[in-house]
């Protein structure tokens, strides 16, 4: 697992009936972006450094300077 400073982590819920829960993350200790995480929570707005387990999974969004899958790489000049 993976991720960038601006991505959400979603942790899915162990209990039928029970919200996930999400949040931004905010600081990688690893600069490889590998875990634990520093994550603000929605629904607490509290900030925890986060250990991903196999029920949690990062939503990517493109970032500065990252085109992302959806644009072509730009043409050799």
């Amino acid at each position: 697992m993976r991720a960038s400073v601006g991505d959400r982590v979603i942790v899915e819920s162990a209990a039928t009936g029970q919200p996930r829960r999400d949040g931004e993350i905010v600081a990688l200790h690893h600069p490889d972006g590998t875990p634990p995480y520093d994550v603000r929570w929605s629904d607490t707005g509290r900030v925890t450094v986060v250990f991903p387990g196999p029920d949690a999974h990062i939503h990517h969004f493109a970032h500065h300077g990252d085109p992302g899958p959806e644009q072509p790489p730009a043409p050799p000049r």
